[in-house]
């Protein structure tokens, strides 16, 4: 495998993120690290970005973000042009982001979500593929948006 993982947290998800860190490298992802590695208070916008950043540079292909709820760290991400962060909660979710919205950041809750869940979540989201067709053209929708 050779997708390229993007992977960052504040201060609330630093034990989740390596664990995550951990079992992603461990099913053959290349894990690139966007911080922070200590409970020291951060901001999460500012991780978010760094990430978001990554991936539409091209260092990265998704990104996995990760605050208390996952909530603000993926609102953060989504001002990044050309980013579609999904928070989930929900292997569904996770499957339905990634096929119909073409998400390529999952943003997770490390207050909400215990650690199996959240790698349960995590696969059905690595897992999927996106779908295309109609979709395809709702995701250029989005993405218009922007700007």
């Amino acid at each position: 495998m050779n997708e390229t993982i993007v992977i960052g947290c504040d201060h609330g998800g630093v034990e989740l993120k390596a664990e995550l860190i951990t079992r992603l490298e461990a099913a053959g992802y290349n894990v690139l690290n966007a911080g922070t590695d200590t409970t020291d208070a951060v901001d999460y916008p500012e991780i978010a970005v760094k990430a978001a950043r990554m991936i539409t540079a091209g260092g990265a292909d998704r990104g996995v973000l990760i605050c208390g709820t996952g909530l603000g760290i993926g609102m953060a991400a989504n001002k990044v042009k050309g980013i579609r962060a999904a928070t989930c909660s929900d292997c569904f979710s996770a499957r339905m982001a990634r096929e119909h919205n073409n998400a390529n950041v999952i943003a997770l809750g490390a207050r909400t979500l215990g650690v199996e869940l959240a790698w349960e979540i995590l696969t059905a989201y690595l897992n999927a593929e996106f779908l295309g067709g109609k979709h395809a053209r709702r995701v250029d929708m989005l993405d218009s948006i922007e700007g």
